[in-house]
Parts: structure tokens; sequence; C-alpha cells
């Protein structure tokens, strides 16, 4: 299967063969990067993609939870957990998590993601009941007072389920629906959008050497098909959304590699959303060992990955990312 990497540009001024990039009225290409496992990356034009390809890389993307994916938008992280890597405990009182929602909604979050468990290298896997009984309660708290978007971050199905009835909008699992059997089906039962993220082995393990053939398109053709395993299912493209998983079993070099290569998951045909906030290569790049100190670092990735067309960022600094992001919006 053919993978190209468009070579996005932005600007009024385009040559007459450019094409939108996911029906973008800013980002734009001409050129393609071909990407295969037996042979030498090499440049392309519009005109020799093939047209299903071609389709997917330029077609607008359908709203996902009335939400416009044309414009980038910010998704706001809610651990409400005692151990997350950047911000466990911070969030677990359940009237601190919803207060700490409802000032990242004023801050500029479109989406807030809750999370009720742990997913930093290491981290053990708890069970059901506890998982529910940390993130339900919150959910249904923050929908009484605010319309905005909820996203559930569980692999777990009996989670999610609690969650939608809770008010939850959205499922974003970190092991691409594979951890569990029932949550595909369930989402879609329901009729609910989903995130669908690669992950090399899982919390625990994730981080002990991960090794890839090709980490670009190793994880591209994993998103690739659980797309089309989700499709199989009742689930339609246009209610998916895809995350590479940075840090999620990579290597700080299989972070930047995929960095680099953000807009060849245009390919796939889906949004494209980015969590690489606080994350540890930031820590190391940037020399900032202490994690609530990388918003700049988080901020300068996030900020290069829209240049690439990615619709979502999933972030802790709300607020110095909806500041950056109003900046970059208005010199561009």
């Amino acid at each position: 299967m053919l993978t190209a990497r468009p070579l996005v540009q932005h600007g009024v001024t385009r040559p007459d063969d450019a094409m939108p990039l996911a029906g973008s009225t800013s980002h734009w290409f001409s050129h393609a990067e071909i990407l295969d496992r037996t042979a030498q990356p090499r440049l392309v034009t519009v005109s020799e993609l093939p047209g299903d390809l071609l389709e997917k890389l330029t077609a607008p993307r359908a709203d996902v939870m009335g939400l416009d994916m044309g414009v980038p938008q910010i998704m706001g992280i809610l651990n409400v957990t005692p151990d997350s890597f950047s911000d466990g405990g911070v969030h677990f009182d359940p009237d601190t998590a919803r207060n700490a929602a409802l000032a990242m909604v004023k801050a500029g979050a479109t989406i807030i993601d809750i999370g009720g468990e742990s997913t930093r290298p290491g981290a053990d896997t708890i069970d059901d009941e506890s998982e529910t009984i940390r993130t339900a309660p919150v959910i249904a708290a923050l929908r009484r007072e605010t319309d905005v978007p909820i996203s559930i971050d569980t692999r777990k199905s009996v989670v999610a389920r609690a969650a939608l009835a809770a008010g939850a909008s959205m499922v974003n699992d970190v092991a691409g629906f594979t951890y569990d059997p029932d949550l595909g089906p369930l989402c879609a039962a329901e009729g609910v959008p989903i995130c669908i993220m690669h992950a090399l082995g899982d919390p625990a393990t994730m981080q002990q050497n991960p090794r890839y053939d090709d980490v670009v398109l190793d994880v591209y053709d994993y998103l690739q098909a659980r797309v089309e395993a989700l499709s199989a299912i009742g689930i339609p493209r246009h209610r998916m959304v895809i995350d590479p998983g940075i840090g999620f079993g990579k290597t700080e070099a299989h972070n930047l590699a995929l960095l680099r290569n953000l807009s060849l998951f245009h390919g796939i045909g889906c949004p494209i959303l980015l969590g690489v906030s606080r994350k540890r290569f930031i820590g190391t790049i940037g020399q900032a060992p202490d994690p609530a100190t990388r918003a700049p670092g988080s901020i300068a990735v996030g900020l290069a990955a829209l240049a690439q067309g990615v619709q979502i960022l999933r972030v802790h600094d709300v607020v110095e990312t909806a500041q950056a992001l109003r900046l970059w919006t208005a010199a561009r």
C-alpha cells in the first residue's frame, strides 16, 4: 500500500495544482514524499498520487462532537489519579477536578479528556470499579455545568459505559481498542466518536527497549489496520480520530521520527490528535527535568504539529497553549 507524506505549505499564493490538506483553507500541498520499506524516499507531484490516497489526504474531515476539524482544537487533560506522571494527585479530589476542568474550558479548551487510570511508563492496571468511581462522578458534575464535549480516557468497556451514561461524548483508548474486546462494540452501539492511539505494549512494560522495523510506517500500518477493523464492526471512519501515541513504547528517536512525519497520517483519512504535553523527551531536549516546567517545549512541539495539519492538541497547560495558538493563527 502506497504511503505519502504531504509537504505541507500555507499561504494565499499557491501553485495551480496545489491541493488542500484534509479540507483545510490554510494548509495545502503540491508535492509529497513517498515512503517505502524497500526503497529510498522519493518526491512526487500530487498528480502522481493514486486517486483513493489523494481523496483521503484532501477530503474535509467531519465535525467531531460538533467541533470543526478545519480549525485547531485544544483537549485539556484532567487526570483524576493519584499517580499520573505529571499531575498525579493534583485533581484526585472530585471538587478540585471539576473546578480545574471548568477553568480549562474558560481558558480555551474545547474538549476535556478525563482519565482515571495512569498510563505513565511503569504504571499498573487498576480494577474497573476503582477507575469508574474516579471518573463517572466528575463527568456527571462537569456535564451539569458545561456543554463542552467530554472524552473518557480508558481501555475498559465497563468504565466507558459508566462515563457515557454520566455525560461523556467520546472514548479515547490508549490501547487502540485492543485491550478490551467489548469496548469497540460498545462505542459502535452508542454511536460515539473514538480516538484510536498506538502503543507498543502496555504501560507497565512499554518503555522496556521498544523496537520497530520502521517506526513511522509501523505506526501508520497499525492505525490503518485498527481503523479498518473498527469500521468492520460498525464505527464509521468519520467518527474516528487517530493518535500516533508519542511516548507510548517509543524512544526519543522514535518520537522525533514520528513528529517529523506527522503529515503522513492524513493518508488514513481521519483527524489527527497529538499528545506530547510535558513528556520525557521534551524535558530531555528542553533541559526541563520538572514536568511542570515543560509548557514552552510542549507548545513548541504542538505548534510544529499544527503546521503539519494536526487537528487536536492534547495538553496540560491550556492557558499557555491557547495564547500561543491565538498568536500562531494571527501570524499565519
